[in-house]
């Protein structure tokens, strides 16, 4: 999907660099938003593998600096999935909620990212799931609850006593989410992100192996900073997080140490500014194959074994 032309009266400047050096360049309070996915410490080509408690400690420092950055209203959001070591896993996201913790961040959602694909495991069960941790840094947040509103399971539903009896007694605007986790009705109905990841034939796809998709960023954008809010991503890839904030009149600042994902990043920019950057739509169904599709097809190899 192409979108029109974006005003430049939202800046996004992007920065090389390593993300702590970085880090301490930049102003007290500026940003309302963080948004990021750090390295998961797996051996990826833009990452040194390190012992985990390294790591971690690594990431102590990145974050003693994000509080530091981060407005008295701000959010951030931390996406993190698993690292695995001689096959056994270690869930991030626990370790770092300590940390986070340590520096007065308060948890306000665990939210969990569902995807269709991903690494097959031989071991263990596949696994198709990450993490966002959604911090405040006070108890004074910024939530925007409108523009996240799902349409209400029964709108038609009355005040049955009092002063408004008889009147509509939700919002016309739609219900506040839910935080039940049980099956996806709309990607806002519970906090299960039924959101494709980004593979070859994902509109996004760039010269990244760990690449997040736009959609993803916008909801978190749109729910927990205001426009023109600064957005940061200290771990910016090839740009995701700015073009969302972009899309939805944020300025935004990402970190990144690798100079050929900057660049990618700047050319991607550029061309949501001329309106001419495909991006997948928010909410757009997840594709489900036809019967008529070859590979939805058993083969015939497989017809009366276990589960065909």
């Amino acid at each position: 999907m192409l979108f029109d032309v974006i005003s430049s009266d939202y800046k996004s400047d992007v920065l090389t660099g390593d993300t702590f050096e970085t880090l301490k360049t930049l102003p007290d309070g500026k940003f309302d938003l963080v948004v990021s996915s750090p390295p998961y410490n797996i051996g990826k080509s833009y990452e040194t593998k390190e012992t985990i408690e390294k790591y971690l400690a690594t990431q102590e420092n990145v974050i003693r600096e994000l509080a530091r950055v981060l407005s008295d209203k701000g959010n951030i959001c931390w996406q993190v999935g698993n690292y695995i070591e001689n096959g056994e896993v270690f869930p991030l996201d626990i370790y770092y909620y300590q940390i986070f913790k340590k520096y007065g961040f308060k948890l306000r959602n665990r939210i969990i990212w569902h995807f269709g694909h991903g690494l097959h495991a031989k071991n263990r069960f596949s696994g198709r799931y990450e993490t966002i941790l959604w911090f405040s840094k006070t108890d004074d947040y910024i939530f925007n609850l409108d523009p996240v509103r799902v349409p209400s399971k029964y709108p038609g539903k009355l005040n049955y006593k009092g002063d408004k009896k008889g009147q509509p007694s939700g919002n016309p605007m739609g219900k506040n989410p839910s935080d039940i986790w049980e099956i996806v009705v709309q990607d806002w109905e519970n906090e299960l992100w039924d959101i494709p990841n980004v593979k070859s034939n994902h509109p996004e796809k760039a010269d990244h192996p760990c690449q997040y998709p736009v959609e993803l960023v916008e909801r978190c954008v749109l729910a927990l900073s205001n426009k023109e809010s600064w957005v940061l991503d200290p771990y910016s890839g090839v740009g995701s997080t700015m073009i969302a904030s972009l899309k939805n009149e944020r300025n935004s600042v990402g970190i990144d140490r690798d100079e050929n994902y900057c660049q990618i990043t700047k050319d991607r920019l550029e061309k949501l500014r001329k309106g001419e950057l495909k991006t997948r739509p928010i909410n757009k169904p997840i594709h489900v194959p036809s019967a008529n599709d070859k590979v939805a097809q058993v083969p015939k190899e497989w017809i009366g074994t276990l589960n065909y």
